[in-house]
């Protein structure tokens, strides 16, 4: 009887939001945008968590291949049909492009800072690093990498990138470093935290997950968590906002594992889907991709959820 009176209300709110929305009043509140494969096209989640349904795509001009959205929702880099990539600035009212100069062409992997204030676009064994974003977008270097990598991070002032490739997690530099961080297993998974150098690492079949003090200093490491059911098959690792909690998604578990970093504490949140990824969205964590079934994202706030947007209708 619960679940069925919070879904009449649920439906209520997100009727009345759409109502408003289409007389032309007050714009209500979204919870980010996703790229439907399906529409080749970027969409927003209109509502609040919890009471939000995917709306109508974006209109850009020109079609779109894939697309990748800052963590704070304003930004995004996305490659055209034509496999050319623009960076698009989203606010409230409009989506402007941004003039990149040199921007790489067609990326295979895109990784965004913690904080969207930078970005790393991987492409046929190079990676470009921009900063400045989401204003004033430049390239701040291009970088060889040896392989593809597995896993990509980079941190918020662009300075250094985190990649797993040929069983290890290797730290480098935009200056030049270059070096081993620790041997990995493959599936490892490499995150920064927001607003420095700390950074983690989920070695599935071998340290667990482990934490990182100051990459670019002392390099100071604690295990976080050893390996368990719990963590196995990882398959997104992120910090929260302000730094204090590690989650981790499990798709083994079907569910995110989030650790304090102060207290030691962890607590489970289980889902009722097997997720994909753990890709930011302001205080939400996206766990699937649009598609017909439901879109899963997590709340790491003071009280974790997970949370489901229902599938958007056929247009």
């Amino acid at each position: 009887m619960a679940n069925r009176i919070w879904r009449i209300l649920t439906l209520a709110c997100v009727a009345a939001f759409l109502l408003s929305a289409q007389q032309g009043r007050v714009a209500g509140p979204s919870s980010g945008f996703v790229f439907d494969s399906s529409t080749s096209a970027l969409r927003p989640i209109l509502g609040i968590p919890g009471a939000s349904v995917i709306g109508d795509p974006l209109k850009l001009g020109f079609d779109l291949a894939s697309a990748s959205v800052a963590p704070r929702q304003d930004s995004a880099l996305v490659t055209a049909s034509d496999g050319g990539s623009r960076f698009l600035r989203l606010t409230a009212g409009a989506v402007t492009e941004r003039a990149v100069d040199g921007l790489l062409g067609a990326p295979e992997r895109v990784a965004f800072s913690p904080s969207g204030t930078a970005a790393a676009l991987y492409a046929a064994g190079k990676t470009q690093v921009l900063t400045g974003l989401p204003d004033s977008p430049v390239v701040a270097g291009t970088l060889d990498l040896d392989g593809t990598p597995s896993a990509l991070a980079v941190s918020d002032d662009g300075s250094y990138l985190l990649f797993a490739t040929a069983g290890s997690i290797r730290l480098l530099g935009i200056g030049g470093d270059n070096r081993k961080l620790m041997d990995a297993a493959d599936g490892a998974l490499a995150a920064f935290a927001p607003g420095g150098h700390d950074a983690a690492v989920s070695d599935p079949g071998g340290a667990g997950i482990v934490l990182f003090r100051d990459l670019a200093g002392a390099s100071q490491q604690t295990i976080v968590a050893p390996p368990d059911d719990a963590i196995a098959s990882p398959a997104g690792l992120a910090f929260s906002a302000d730094g204090r909690k590690l989650f981790l998604a499990s798709a083994a578990a079907r569910s995110v594992a989030a650790f304090d970093l102060q207290t030691g504490g962890r607590a489970a949140i289980a889902c009722n889907c097997v997720p994909a990824g753990l890709v930011s969205m302001g205080n939400l964590f996206r766990l699937s991709e649009p598609g017909p079934a439901p879109l899963w994202l997590f709340d790491g706030s003071a009280a974790p959820r997970i949370v489901f947007v229902p599938a958007p209708s056929a247009r």
